[in-house]
């Protein structure tokens, strides 16, 4: 299923949605007992890589004195029981920024992945490729850019998940975040362009408008 944001997207946003209001059914892997030096944190009794634990990911890290607490981006999975991991960057190209180093650290690395790929189907479904539309012949894989859909798509996320959780809890502010972000989803898919390349050549053959969704032939 097509994805176009992660949960480090997230985290750029509502960090809590990754820290106390992180839904425990989604949860990749935890434990206690790590460490963080720089920006290597190393878990012991931890395997991240059969949790599918990826880069991309968020990891939110509690130490023992309270020097550490909070969402920090999963830059590298480097073993079983090693991450690399990184202040929030603007930028993914940036190099990782190291957060306190720590011992006796706490660790949770939970996932919305299931919700970014329903958001994923309906943004395909607007644009009406596959898999949103499985009679089109143009696939995810003919986007020249897909990170055109990486705000949208992080909007559509947080609308969802802030929706739910306020029919858990019946809170009014939920509901209002839920609405807010649904305005920004709104917004941010109707000021897309997907260049659609579907000749193979690296050249847009077709142009889909987010605020039309009509066919522009290059």
């Amino acid at each position: 299923m097509a994805k176009f944001s992660s949960d480090a997207d997230i985290l750029k946003y509502e960090p809590a949605l990754l820290g106390e209001l992180h839904l425990p059914g989604q949860v990749l892997a935890s434990g206690t007992g790590g460490v963080l030096s720089g920006t290597t944190f190393t878990a012991s009794g931890a395997d991240f890589v059969s949790s599918q634990v990826s880069a991309g990911g968020a990891v939110y890290l509690k130490s023992a004195d309270g020097v550490l607490d909070g969402g920090y981006e999963i830059v590298s999975v480097d073993s079983a029981t090693q991450l690399t991991v990184s202040v929030v960057r603007s930028d993914l190209d940036d190099e990782a920024a190291a957060p306190p180093g720590a011992t006796e650290v706490s660790y949770r690395v939970s996932t919305f992945g299931p919700q970014a790929s329903e958001v994923g189907f309906e943004l395909t479904e607007y644009f009406g490729i596959q898999p949103g539309n499985p009679a089109s012949d143009i696939s995810v894989e003919e986007i020249l850019d897909a990170d055109v859909l990486r705000r949208a798509s992080v909007f559509g996320v947080i609308c969802g998940v802030y929706a739910m959780l306020a029919s858990e809890a019946d809170d009014e502010n939920f509901w209002k975040k839920s609405l807010h972000y649904r305005r920004l989803f709104e917004k941010a898919r109707g000021r897309c362009r997907l260049s659609i390349d579907s000749g193979g050549d690296g050249v847009a053959d077709v142009t889909r408008l987010g605020s039309s969704v009509r066919l522009v032939r290059d």
